[in-house]
């Protein structure tokens, strides 16, 4: 029975989550599965992804078969590395102390990155937020000052009536209130 080590999806439209299995071959993509050894979650940034190592280096061992996008998460996770290393122990080039120190060191390096990219994306988000308060802020000012442009011109044309009312007569104002009675 070939065995393939697999993405089953599951969750909603345009939102996916995947369980990383191990399945028959032929059994449909999201049927009947041997064992299921981890989770990936895409959605988030970086996605999140949860392994059992030790079942999947069993597995790899046995001869299952990753998938392509299986294979890279494998990989991302280290997974492939130790089962490299383990491979040489077994050939005799190094021995199990010697492996399992080149893995700690390689696990090492592979975590300093992930956090120099989560940092990386922080401050990118931070900055990204900054530039846009600036730009909220010119779009405010210039709002303002458009507001306090017509409010003046509103003031002026106000005052320029007034001083013409009191400048005009008072007669047609007193005329126009001697016909409203009449009325």
């Amino acid at each position: 029975m070939p065995v393939k080590i697999r993405l089953a999806r599951h969750g909603r439209k345009r939102a996916a989550f995947y369980h990383i299995v191990v399945a028959d071959s032929r059994a449909p993509r999201d049927g009947k599965f041997i064992e299921r050894i981890g989770s990936l979650n895409p959605i988030t940034n970086p996605a999140t992804v949860e392994l059992d190592m030790e079942k999947a280096l069993e597995w790899l061992s046995n001869g299952a078969q990753p998938t392509d996008t299986v294979k890279n998460i494998l990989s991302q996770n280290g997974v492939l590395m130790k089962k490299h290393l383990l491979e040489g122990v077994k050939k005799g080039a190094f021995d199990q102390a010697e492996a399992e120190r080149r893995y700690q060191a390689w696990k090492q390096e592979k975590d300093a990155k992930n956090q120099a990219k989560a940092e990386k994306l922080a401050s990118e988000t931070i900055a990204e937020k900054a530039e846009r308060l600036k730009a909220e802020a010119k779009v405010k000012d210039a709002r303002t000052a458009a507001i306090a442009k017509k409010n003046s011109e509103l003031a002026k044309e106000a005052e320029a009536a007034v001083a013409e009312a009191e400048s005009a007569p008072e007669e047609p104002a007193q005329e126009a209130s001697e016909e409203a009675p009449e009325a």
